[in-house]
């Protein structure tokens, strides 16, 4: 688990460490020193930890002109017993939405497991965004995720899209692609 590094690619454009209305601003990382773990295994030290003890997460690109943020996410999603959704809700996307972010694309490719509790904080953050036009993407999930999200029925409030070729583009195309298939699906 500690060779999985967040995509890096687009730190010459985005920081959110730098990036004064990000919930991570000013935070500093280690290069040399594992401290967070999931499942007893430590992790890269440049995730960030933002409440969840199963999960984390990286802010990879975001464009408040736009409106929209692209998240990296690692470990087990577990709303069962942690209710990540709604730590992820209240430490981050409330914090982004308050900052005009109304569109979220997850990149879930190292969400080892899913686990649901019940959809109230998933149908909430959708009604929120609508208002908007705003709307959430997890991407490339791996099938065993995949398979639990839709059976919790999540996908009534969160759109699922396998987009493996994400990393080959610019955080503008990924986006701008990502925005045209949730078009087409919301119509």
């Amino acid at each position: 688990m500690q060779d999985i590094e967040p995509y890096y690619n687009w730190r010459h454009l985005y920081a959110a460490e730098e990036d004064r209305l990000s919930p991570f601003y000013r935070r500093q990382y280690s290069e040399f020193e594992f401290s967070n773990t999931v499942y007893n295994f430590y992790i890269h030290p440049q995730w960030d930890d933002f409440g969840s003890r199963t999960m984390y997460m990286k802010i990879l690109y975001t464009d408040y002109d736009q409106n929209y943020t692209i998240i990296e996410l690692l470990g087990e999603w577990n709303d069962a017993i942690e209710n990540d959704i709604m730590t992820l809700r209240r430490e981050i996307t409330d914090i982004m939405f308050h900052q005009g972010v109304n569109k979220f694309i997850l990149i879930a490719e190292n969400v080892l497991n899913f686990h649901s509790s019940d959809d109230s904080y998933y149908e909430e953050w959708r009604e929120q965004l609508e208002d908007f036009g705003g709307w959430i993407a997890v991407v490339d999930m791996p099938a065993q995720s995949q398979y639990d999200f839709r059976g919790a029925r999540l996908t009534n409030y969160v759109e699922l899209i396998d987009f493996p070729q994400w990393r080959t583009l610019k955080p503008e195309l990924v986006f701008q692609q990502v925005d045209d298939l949730m078009i087409k699906r919301l119509e």
